[in-house]
């Protein structure tokens, strides 16, 4: 593994997730209670013997450098390290990254160092677990200059996903974006009986997806980025690579989720709080690793709670119902509060420090007042909600205009960062 660098690539400006991008990158964005999304492709690198990687940055950054510094230090002697490539104007370069293949050009003369042999290519916003040793021994095995990652997938699911097409042994031979119709679907389908090297098949399912991982030689990545201006894996790297090397496919069939919208980010959150949820975090051989914030248990007065993750530093009233529901880090929730397929993401700080409201501002305090309903919504970090608040999407309305109070996004009601909902507050 010591010849293998990994580049983690931090995404672009994250329009589909907004208002959980306004303050703040698509890699940063919490998950599960405690996590940021960033922690899964790392914790993957660790869990792999991968310690050689970078983050590629550009938007929003601040907060995503502050959790990487603050969470991933290796022994001196291990001579790992998690290091941040911010956008940045060089002699050679006064432009910002014009996409994922630009982003890695850009960085060139990391992986151009010597005694580097593969370059691992990393999405920065997806939920998966993977060992990529074994993307690597299929990588060896074939005699590939480029191996991709693929998880297979039913063909009536293809139509918003990169679907290619194999030989025999699992070589790529062709690739078609986003598939719509049955003319389309039969140029990329797979036997549904198609069984790799490793002896994981595809089960019935008729199509191989991309999940954005790539595993290149480092010798043909250069080339490849030295000798044309393409800016997108993706849309251009990887379709050129099918014409020009090897390219072999590595099966995955384990749960995997592209955290690109507010409906895929709430609905995975519900997902991990399910007594059996498809994404395990209790794995103990690879554990999902983040800041350690050294804080206190979770105090619950009295509360009902079913099907759901809370994290630590919690205060929970008493009278609460939370139900199927993701309770984030140092949440203040007063009594008699009704909260059912939401995500509450927490906050930074507790009351009394620095943050103490005087009487006369009028502001709620920081957390959740008595009585307040939450039902199908997302609520970002440090908000005030008052008393009685009805933060429901009742009539069902899939987008609204944005204010500071709340919106809603692909049907989920999200209340973005710092937001204030006075007593008695609701959507209409």
């Amino acid at each position: 593994m010591k010849d293998v660098i990994t580049l983690v690539l931090g995404g672009g400006r994250g329009t589909r997730l907004y208002p959980l991008t306004k303050y703040r990158s698509k890699p940063a964005v919490p998950v599960a209670g405690k996590y940021r999304l960033i922690d899964i492709p790392l914790s993957n690198c660790i869990n792999s013997g991968l310690n050689r990687v970078y983050v590629l940055t550009q938007f929003n950054s601040v907060s995503l450098h502050r959790h990487i510094r603050a969470t991933y230090t290796f022994a001196p002697f291990d001579r790992g390290f998690v290091e941040i490539l911010a956008a940045q104007q060089t002699n050679e370069n006064a432009t910002w990254y014009q996409g994922t293949a630009d982003a890695v050009r850009q960085n060139l003369r990391y992986i151009q160092q010597p005694g580097v042999r593969l370059v691992l290519v990393l999405s920065g916003d997806q939920l998966y677990r993977m060992d990529f040793r074994d993307m690597i021994a299929t990588h060896e095995r074939s005699g590939a200059d480029v191996t991709i990652a693929a998880v297979p997938v039913h063909s009536k699911d293809a139509s918003g996903l990169g679907i290619m097409r194999l030989d025999e042994t699992g070589r790529v031979t062709g690739f078609l974006e986003k598939p719509q119709t049955e003319q389309e679907l039969e140029h990329v389908r797979t036997p549904p009986d198609w069984i790799d090297a490793h002896g994981v098949s595809s089960r019935g399912r008729d199509c191989l997806a991309s999940m954005g991982i790539y595993l290149f030689n480092r010798d043909p990545l250069v080339q490849v980025l030295e000798k044309t201006n393409y800016q997108d894996f993706g849309r251009e790297i990887f379709p050129a690579s099918i014409r020009a090397r090897h390219v072999q496919v590595h099966l995955f069939d384990g749960y995997w989720e592209d955290i690109g919208t507010i409906r895929s980010f709430y609905e995975a959150n519900l997902e991990l709080a399910r007594v059996e949820p498809a994404f395990d975090l209790r794995t103990p051989q690879s554990p999902i690793y983040t800041r350690a914030r050294f804080l206190p248990p979770s105090r619950i007065d009295g509360a009902v709670i079913r099907g759901s993750l809370v994290a630590d530093g919690c205060e929970i009233g008493e009278g609460t119902i939370i139900e199927n529901s993701v309770i984030g880090l140092r949440c203040l929730i007063g009594r008699n509060v009704v909260i059912r397929n939401s995500v509450v993401m927490g906050n930074d700080f507790y009351r009394g420090l620095g943050d103490e409201d005087s009487p006369a501002d009028g502001l709620p305090p920081l957390g959740i007042g008595d009585g307040t309903v939450i039902e199908g919504a997302i609520i970002d970090k440090n908000c005030r909600i008052g008393r009685g608040v009805q933060a429901v999407n009742a009539n069902g309305l899939q987008s609204t205009e944005e204010t500071d109070c709340a919106m809603v996004r692909d049907g989920v009601l999200v209340v973005p960062k710092n937001a204030v909902l006075p007593d008695g507050w609701s959507l209409v």
